[in-house]
Parts: structure tokens; C-alpha cells; sequence
């Protein structure tokens, strides 16, 4: 078995790499997460799984690498991480009954090969309309701060939705496990054998 590194210093997306039953270790990368002027969330969210990967891959050059980047996008603007009660507070009031686009970007890097395997999935989320006191209590109560869209799926989030559209469930959390094990089978790491 390779080594394996998360390039993140995420517990979510450590949580939900957990599930494979795969040892790894995670690894923060530091990059700048910046959009750049005239980026789509799309290109963005791709480039930054990628620039992860290779930046992780500079210093531990002959593990495998898993890098993911996330954001959402209502119209045309950018919903990343809030930081702040206010921010979340102000994040959900706009997508309050709307449908908003979460678009999670992929990379594993596969030393062997140097080949990077990418992807980007997608995820349609409808939102409930939300009066300002359920914004308020679920923001209180979850704390989605460090949440790409100001709320976290796995937990009391779920309810701000009237609907779903995606192929893997795991994606809007931060790191698409059905599209992860394909790429790490074509690799040679089948996370099914013992």
C-alpha cells in the first residue's frame, strides 16, 4: 500500500476519507484560495485541487496524493467559507429559497505515474425559504463558519433544503468518495481489498 496524504487540513474531508478504511495522513497544503479575476467557480475549484496536490507532492514526492477544493455559487456569485456568524447569517438570507451550485474539485496525484487524475462534481441544492429566526437558531446552533455555503449537510443542515440533485452524497461535503475510489482503483489501490 502507498502512502496516502490528504492535502488538507479539513476534519470534515479527514472524516469522510476515514470512511475507506485506508491509512492516510493529512497534510495541509497553504495555497492562496484566492478566485482569480474572471475565474469560474468551476476552473477555480479544479485549479485549487490541483495547485493542493502538486504543492503536497513538492515535499512528499512519492506518496499518493487526494486534494479537493469546494464552492458554491448563487447567480453568478461566489458562496466560500463565512468566517463569521454575520457572513453565515447574510449567506443563507440570499439563497433562501433559491437554487444554488456546489461544485466540489477533485485531484489525486499519483506518484508512480505522475499522472493527475481530476474531476469536478456537481451538486443542485434547493433551499427551503428561510425566515430570519431559522437562520439565525441554525446558525447558532451548528456554527457552519468553516462551511463552503454556511451550513454543514451532515448534520442539521439538511433541513435548510427543499431538494437535492447530485450523484454522490459525499461531494457537498467536501470530498466525492464514489468518484475518490474510481481514481484510486485505477492506481492499483482497490479500497474493497484487505
Amino acid at each position: 500500500m502507498p502512502r496516502i496524504i490528504l492535502a488538507s487540513a479539513s476534519s470534515y474531508r479527514s472524516l469522510l476519507l476515514a470512511r475507506l478504511g485506508l491509512p492516510f495522513e493529512s497534510i495541509a497544503a497553504n495555497v492562496d484560495e484566492s478566485r482569480l479575476d474572471g475565474e469560474s467557480a468551476e476552473a477555480m475549484v479544479t485549479r485549487l485541487s490541483i495547485l493542493k496536490a502538486r504543492t503536497v507532492a513538492l515535499v512528499h514526492p512519492d506518496a499518493v496524493i487526494i486534494a479537493s477544493d469546494q464552492a458554491g455559487v448563487a447567480g453568478d456569485r461566489l458562496l466560500g467559507k463565512p468566517g463569521s456568524t454575520e457572513t453565515a447569517i447574510a449567506q443563507l438570507h440570499s439563497v433562501s429559497a433559491r437554487e444554488v451550485r456546489f461544485l466540489t474539485g477533485l485531484c489525486v496525484l499519483d506518484p508512480a505515474s505522475g499522472q493527475e487524475h481530476i474531476a469536478v462534481e456537481t451538486c443542485r441544492v434547493r433551499f427551503r425559504a428561510l425566515n430570519d429566526a431559522s437562520i439565525r437558531d441554525y446558525v447558532e446552533r451548528e456554527q457552519p463558519l468553516d462551511c463552503a455555503g454556511s451550513f454543514k449537510v451532515e448534520g442539521l443542515g439538511i433541513a435548510l433544503f427543499e431538494q437535492l440533485a447530485l450523484d454522490d452524497p459525499t461531494s457537498l461535503e467536501g470530498l466525492p468518495l464514489i468518484r475518490l475510489t474510481s481514481f484510486l482503483a485505477q492506481i492499483g489501490i482497490n479500497v474493497l481489498a484487505r
